[in-house]
């Protein structure tokens, strides 16, 4: 057995150092450094890893001439939503990391995809028992006898039962509670999850078998664990979402074998996830009276275009200090708006509450969304109610000026397809556009303050 010794990681890249340093060399980030008890392999050690297979054949250079592209028949689930994110479902022999906020919903997805897939599938959980897994099953009334349930968290136990078993698909839930017991710190460190994840990439790519890992992320919002962890797998997803609403976003970060613009739409529900195909049409409020300070914006996630509600609120501060609130939106691009309407449009709001939303509880950085936040800060402000038929797309510069956006044309098709007949875009955006193609009226417009005369007027 070979000598236990201490060493010191970077809890931000992973970076092993000798002692402790303020600050680490290799990524910069200062009071990362933590100290970590490990014990390096002897050849007793690795011949206990009996999951893995000897190399048979020589791994030899191979010009790129040589190297011919086979088709890859992926597999492919039940849901939807979760096959448009991966790229048409998952690619055997691949790695796919799951990371979202405790309570989110990644146990249930996967399980809900456990569930009601025509394949065998080994789900192996560190956190709950089968009873608890049983539980959640019964409520998403979904049936598969070749689903197997496994509780353990010896990463070789885990890979020599699955190279007996032999499953389609691989499930750990999660990566920090799983350890290694040829390393010495506890589960959960920068040195058992790195050496956690690379036993399951080894076991992938040997047996060819799609492994699925969850993984915890900070209080910052970031995957835990070191940032290695991220560049070892093939696909990095990210669910996301407030728990107050029932909507969910399974977002693509990393995707080797497929777009990264892909976005699933996920509604929670009793009995489990259920995708949402038309998101638009949920996200837009039914209300029959026409109340100020609302307005629809044809927005981009990913690759899907959505209509977004914005709803404003602007009133007369009493209680001293304005209020800038912001939900869903960047308050510093809203504080730029309320700039630009001040100093081209003439329109005091410094005496006044400004309170923006958006409805659902979504999240966008969309910057083609500026033009709906104006026309509902100023309909709110002049106490002035807009058409249901009215959607804004547009981006507003410092001087006023509605620039132009991407994806033009996917936005005005969306936006015409749920009945809005009035569509105010950039006039720059209507160059090599056939806007007769679409069941709306498309009007261009160059600066915030014509939106003033041709909305409010």
């Amino acid at each position: 057995m070979s000598k236990i010794r201490t060493a010191y990681f970077c809890s931000n890249c992973g970076s092993q150092h000798s002692k402790w340093e303020g600050r680490c060399n290799s990524c910069g980030e200062w009071n990362t450094l933590e100290e970590e008890i490990i014990q390096k392999e002897t050849k007793s050690d690795v011949k206990s890893k009996a999951w893995k297979e000897p190399d048979k054949t020589e791994n030899t250079p191979k010009s790129l001439s040589e190297v011919v592209i086979g088709e890859t028949q992926r597999i492919k689930f039940t849901d939807n939503e979760l096959n448009r994110v991966l790229g048409g479902g998952i690619v055997p022999g691949s790695l796919v990391l799951l990371g979202g906020q405790p309570g989110i919903g990644k146990s249930t997805l996967l399980l809900q995809i456990c569930l009601r897939i025509n394949t065998s599938v080994l789900y192996v959980s560190g956190e709950e028992s089968k009873e608890q897994i049983k539980m959640r099953a019964n409520r998403i009334q979904g049936q598969n006898d070749a689903c197997l349930i496994y509780n353990e968290t010896n990463i070789d136990t885990i890979l020599r039962q699955a190279k007996q078993i032999m499953p389609s698909i691989l499930i750990i839930d999660s990566i920090q509670t799983l350890y290694s017991p040829h390393i010495e710190s506890t589960a959960g460190t920068v040195s058992q999850v790195r050496e956690c994840t690379s036993e399951l990439q080894k076991f992938a790519k040997t047996l060819n078998i799609p492994v699925f890992i969850i993984g915890h992320i900070t209080k910052e919002g970031s995957l835990a664990g070191p940032k290695l962890l991220e560049h070892i797998v093939d696909v990095v997803l990210h669910f996301e979402g407030d728990k107050l609403y029932a909507y969910r976003i399974l977002r693509t970060i990393k995707n080797r074998f497929g777009s990264t613009d892909e976005i699933g739409i996920y509604e929670m529900q009793a009995d489990g996830m259920r995708e949402v195909e038309n998101p638009s049409e949920l996200l837009l409020s039914q209300n029959e009276d026409r109340l100020s300070g609302i307005a629809v914006a044809a927005s981009m996630e990913g690759m899907r275009p959505l209509l977004i509600e914005v709803q404003a609120l602007v009133s007369p501060a009493i209680y001293g200090n304005p209020q800038r609130s912001s939900t869903g939106f960047d308050l510093r691009r809203l504080s730029m708006l309320l700039a630009v309407l001040e100093k081209r449009c003439g329109l005091a709001f410094g005496q006044h509450d400004v309170f923006l939303n958006l409805a659902g509880g979504l999240k966008i950085t969309d910057p083609a969304l500026d033009l709906a936040v104006v026309a509902s800060l100023i309909s709110s402000r002049q106490d002035i109610s807009l058409s249901d038929e009215i959607a804004f797309i547009g981006e507003v510069g410092l001087s006023g000026e509605v620039r132009s956006v991407s994806r033009i044309e996917q936005r005005l098709q969306e936006a015409a397809r749920l009945g809005r007949s009035q569509i105010y875009i950039s006039k720059y955006s209507l160059k090599g556009i056939d806007t007769s193609k679409y069941d709306a009226n498309v009007v261009g417009i160059s600066k915030v303050d014509d939106l003033l005369r041709e909305v409010f007027s």
